[in-house]
């Protein structure tokens, strides 16, 4: 991929759960010099604050208290060397793996269609973005966060290939999960994050379509590159 270095934009990328939203974003960013936000993480970092405080009981949610918690939420991001990418903290503790269990993405859903929440991490995010030159990808990053991003793209994938990216994800984390459970969430979350009431996963009407079912990484890059030649060159 070309590099870009004297015009910073905004590039969003909004999709589904486990299309690989993040590991795109990430590339496009270290590629083009840009900061990478993961909104994703931020939504799961509220859920595991609400799993460990009492807000979400056996998968179960209390608005209300979730709602009493969030003042005391803070959330940030430190790069990480190894990983070449940003782990997330909460309140200094680092929950970058914590985030990632199937008890946080079986509840994210619920809490992410909260309006006070989704109203305290947008703004969050469009402070991030105030000087542009980031990717960050989410489920309304091109609809509400940035409706000005420059280059919107929407990701999807066959479920049962999404559902089988994240099962051999969290089985190399040592995670003991069934391929079917994983499925079977990766639906329930498509379900919920579209028929939400409050900022629905759907595509920018001037987003371009990424279907990565059977594409590689380097495949996925050759195609976004098409795309930033237009906008940059």
């Amino acid at each position: 991929m070309e590099c870009y270095p004297n015009k910073k934009i905004i590039i969003a990328i909004d999709g589904f759960s486990s299309c690989g939203k993040s590991t795109f974003a990430k590339n496009i960013a270290v590629k083009l010099g840009y900061v990478f936000i993961d909104t994703g993480a931020m939504y799961r970092a509220v859920t595991l604050y609400g799993i460990d405080n009492g807000a979400i009981v056996d998968g179960v949610l209390n608005e209300t208290k979730l709602t009493q918690l969030l003042d005391q939420i803070e959330i940030t991001f430190k790069f990480n060397n190894n990983r070449e990418a940003s782990d997330i903290y909460v309140n200094g503790a680092l929950v970058e793996d914590k985030i990632r269990s199937i008890d946080v993405s079986n509840c994210v859903s619920a809490v992410s269609g909260m309006a006070n929440v989704r109203e305290k991490l947008v703004a969050m995010q469009q402070e991030m973005g105030k000087n542009r030159g980031i990717v960050m990808d989410g489920r309304d990053i091109g609809t509400v966060v940035f409706p000005d991003a420059e280059l919107k793209i929407f990701m999807t994938a066959d479920p049962l290939v999404r559902a089988k990216r994240r099962y051999d994800e969290l089985r190399a984390k040592g995670e003991e999960v069934s391929l079917l459970e994983i499925k079977e969430n990766v639906i329930s979350r498509d379900n919920a994050d579209q028929n939400r009431a409050v900022s629905p996963l759907k595509k920018a009407n001037d987003a371009v379509i990424l279907d990565n079912s059977n594409m590689t990484i380097p495949q996925q890059m050759e195609w976004v590159a098409t795309h930033l030649k237009r906008l940059m060159s």
